[in-house]
Parts: C-alpha cells; sequence; structure tokens
C-alpha cells in the first residue's frame, strides 16, 4: 500500500462546505486569512489527488497553490 502525504491546498476565496464536501472528513479546512481557503490533509495515492482536483475544478474554485505540507516533528 502507498504511503499517505499530506498535502496543503490553496483556494482563493470562502467556497461553502457544501462545494468541500469531498474534503471535509480528511482535511483541516482554515479560512483565518482574508479570501483564502486552505486545505491540509493527508492523500492515499495520486489517483486520489487527482480526483480532489477535479472536483475543485469542475465547481469553478480558483487554486491558488498545491504543495506537499511539512509532516509534524517525529513522524513519518
Amino acid at each position: 500500500m502507498p504511503e499517505r502525504t499530506a498535502y496543503e491546498i490553496v483556494l482563493r476565496g470562502r467556497p461553502s462546505l457544501r462545494l468541500l464536501r469531498p474534503f471535509r472528513d480528511d482535511f483541516v479546512i482554515d479560512t483565518s486569512v482574508e479570501n483564502v481557503t486552505r486545505l491540509v490533509g493527508e492523500i492515499s495515492d495520486p489517483a486520489q489527488l487527482h480526483g480532489l482536483l477535479l472536483h475543485v475544478t469542475s465547481v469553478n474554485l480558483e487554486i491558488v497553490s498545491i504543495a506537499p505540507a511539512p509532516t509534524p516533528e517525529g513522524t513519518t
């Protein structure tokens, strides 16, 4: 089984929780910065990442960045 990787996906704006439904269970949704939504969570494989990105683009959300998220100290 592939190792899960933490990712940070940054979106422009504040989409509704309905639009972010695929992220709600496995991601932390942070809207503390104005006009930006930051999603941080673990993704199990490239297919899951591509599926999430397909959803984001299908509902016309603007992606600012996608990057591996730092892992907490002492974990692998």
